[in-house]
């Protein structure tokens, strides 16, 4: 990866539905260029397009970070459970006090503690949860300038 390749991808975190020739224009090479840098970038692994849900919008008025502390051992098990579930927008396994992190979307609180009670605290390795319920949300993009 070079400097342009960095380029690339910090034009596409503020405009991810950039044209290839926009981008070129911006980083002063040719459309064609960008065109094969970007398909590389996407197939090395480098750079993945995706769309990063509005949640509010879509009308998950409750949306919260979930930590959770896993049995020794589980962190990936339960992690990849909880990937299934359909109120989960991200799943990582972490270091620190939580083991994984869950960002959830429900149409209410009470459907939030129904999903906490009835889906991530029946898992199997779930010893603890903590939940921070998202007052507003200031930033959607990854945020990662190269």
């Amino acid at each position: 990866m070079d400097d342009l390749d960095v380029n690339i991808i910090n034009l596409l975190q503020l405009d991810g539905r950039a044209s290839n020739a926009k981008i070129a224009r911006e980083a002063g090479v040719s459309e064609g260029t960008i065109r094969r840098r970007l398909k590389k970038l996407i197939e090395d692994g480098y750079l993945s397009v995706i769309a990063i849900p509005n949640l509010d919008r879509l009308g998950f008025a409750t949306t919260a970070m979930i930590g959770i502390q896993t049995e020794p051992g589980m962190s990936e098990k339960v992690a990849t459970t909880i990937a299934e579930l359909e109120q989960a927008h991200y799943v990582a396994v972490t270091t620190g006090s939580f083991d994984v992190f869950v960002w959830v979307g429900t149409d209410t609180a009470e459907n939030l503690g129904s999903f906490l009670r009835e889906q991530v605290g029946v898992i199997n390795g779930v010893q603890r949860t903590e939940t921070f319920v998202n007052l507003s949300i200031k930033k959607r993009t990854s945020g990662l300038v190269i």
